[in-house]
């Protein structure tokens, strides 16, 4: 027994002494970095014996460092905006505006960047979102309600009147899309909407459309808005995909409708979108085709995207730039955004009384004449822009946590 106990304290002992053996070891390699780092920082004219010894003496740590300092280095190009001159950015318009009418299934893909012009951040633009959260900057959650419809988006409502457009792809959930007055079985929003909250209890699902943004109450896999469908008392549930999460829902993010358009698209046109998200939907790219019989690709954006390489195409400029030379290319008329022409008010379904107090968000005001379509929520601050909660102040909540851990 008295054996056991002795092999026992020994083998915690042994454990004990490893343990300390590799701190030791990590503690030395970190000053040794620390070392090496800083006699690289000198130029090597002015470094002294001792300090080119130390690099001669730790290659391998050498060679580590200027790796790492090649992979920030190319990080920070991509990161970089580029803009076309403007006799360049002309060129380049007129041979998208060839393959806009020489196209037989044009299909648009969109991102934050074709709302960048309506106060809404990005994610990855130099004042972006992520870009932020890496600077260790707080970022405050806003509400979008004010936004409307920018350039950008009446010019693809407008193509796709005009039938050289045939379905759209966005990850915005801003609903600016929709607002312009884009069919909805013409859209897809795959990451959701954030005027409408679905009743998943019913079915077919139903869904509720508003005028403010029902997500104040929602986050990462907590979708319940608080509120009851008026049919079976079930809870209503907002259509927002987080990152992480995978979305399931028919309406609004309609991905039957955007697998089908990939499916026969020959050209697609990439506006304002990173593409580090829509890279990973393989059936939007046609990926089970040879590369040569793939849909012909156009990028509009100011930043690297990892599609830049297979792109015909890669324009260099601020998407509403880019669509109003289009537009003349084509002659076509960019229509204006007409608030009393927006489908929201008319798809919209006013609170329950028992719900006015379920909404402090702001509330999307309606043509003259329309006022009934108002949901008369609770309390409003008038010209609020920092609020709580909400797909936006949300969504970027996992990306937060990582840079405080690191």
């Amino acid at each position: 027994m008295a054996e056991e106990t002795d092999t026992g304290v020994s083998s915690r002992l042994e454990r004990k002494a490893l343990q300390k053996t590799k701190i030791m070891q990590r503690e030395s390699e970190r000053k040794i970095f620390r070392l090496v780092r800083r006699v690289l920082k000198k130029p090597e004219a002015e470094r002294s014996v001792d300090e080119a010894a130390v690099l001669l003496l730790h290659k391998e740590t050498v060679e580590e460092l200027c790796k790492r300092q090649v992979r920030r280095n190319v990080l920070k190009r991509k990161q970089d905006e580029v803009f076309d001159d403007a006799e360049e950015l002309k060129s380049k318009v007129r041979q998208l505006a060839v393959a806009v009418k020489q196209a037989k299934h044009l299909v648009v893909y969109t991102g934050a960047g074709i709302s960048t012009a309506a106060s809404i951040p990005d994610y990855r633009g130099p004042n972006g979102v992520w870009t932020q959260l890496q600077k260790g900057q707080t970022v405050s959650s806003s509400d979008l309600s004010k936004a409307e419809p920018t350039l950008t988006h009446m010019c693809i409502k407008m193509l796709h009147k005009e039938d050289l457009v045939k379905h759209v792809v966005s990850q915005n959930c801003d609903g600016l899309h929709l607002r312009s007055d884009l069919p909805r079985q013409a859209l897809s929003e795959l990451h959701g909407n954030m005027f409408i909250e679905v009743c998943t209890s019913c079915s077919p699902v139903r869904e509720y459309v508003r005028l403010f943004d029902v997500t104040e109450r929602t986050s990462l896999h907590r979708h319940g808005t608080g509120r009851r469908c008026s049919h079976c008392g079930g809870e209503l549930r907002d259509t927002i995909v987080h990152f992480g999460e995978r979305g399931t829902l028919e309406q609004p993010l309609n991905w039957k409708g955007a697998a089908e358009a990939a499916k026969m698209a020959d050209v697609i046109l990439c506006l304002g979108s990173s593409l580090k998200v829509l890279k990973k939907y393989a059936c939007l790219w046609a990926m089970n085709r040879p590369a040569s019989k793939r849909p012909k690709l156009y990028i509009v954006n100011l930043q690297w995207t990892p599609k830049d390489d297979l792109a015909v195409l890669k324009i260099h400029g601020k998407c509403d730039d880019v669509m109003s030379l289009l537009m003349d290319e084509l002659n076509i008329q960019i229509p204006a955004y007409d608030r009393a022409k927006d489908p929201i008010f008319s798809l919209a379904t006013p609170l329950q009384p028992e719900e006015v107090d379920s909404c402090t968000r702001e509330v999307i005001a309606p043509p003259n004449g329309q006022e009934d379509c108002l949901p008369e929520p609770g309390e409003q601050t008038e010209g609020a822009t920092a609020v709580q909660g909400g797909w936006f102040g949300r969504g970027y909540g996992k990306g937060r946590k990582k840079k405080k851990a690191a």
